[in-house]
């Protein structure tokens, strides 16, 4: 039964993860991109937690902790670079 829920789970992660790539792709913004790969990698961390409690072996949850990591950072250099372009297609209010 475990693996059954595993694997329902597991399918689960895989089709909300194809679901984040059109917005990736179009955008339409660049901040509309970004909560993309956001969400994206914060679902291939779930990937792998549940991948590692499935087939049992640690090393998954190390790479999972290593890659959230280097997620995070990579989403804090991509903030800092978007930081100071103006805003496409706004009205200039905030």
């Amino acid at each position: 039964m475990k693996g059954l829920v595993l694997d329902a789970m597991l399918w689960l992660v895989i089709a909300l993860s194809a679901g984040t790539v059109p917005r990736i792709i179009s955008g339409p913004r660049a901040a509309d991109r970004l909560a993309g790969l956001n969400v994206l990698a914060g679902l291939v961390l779930a990937f792998l937690v549940l991948l590692a409690s499935k087939i049992g072996r640690t090393i998954y949850l190390d790479v999972a902790l290593v890659y959230d990591i280097f997620g995070f950072l990579g989403l804090l250099a991509i903030a800092r670079v978007l930081k100071d372009k103006p805003v496409e297609g706004g009205d200039g209010r905030a």
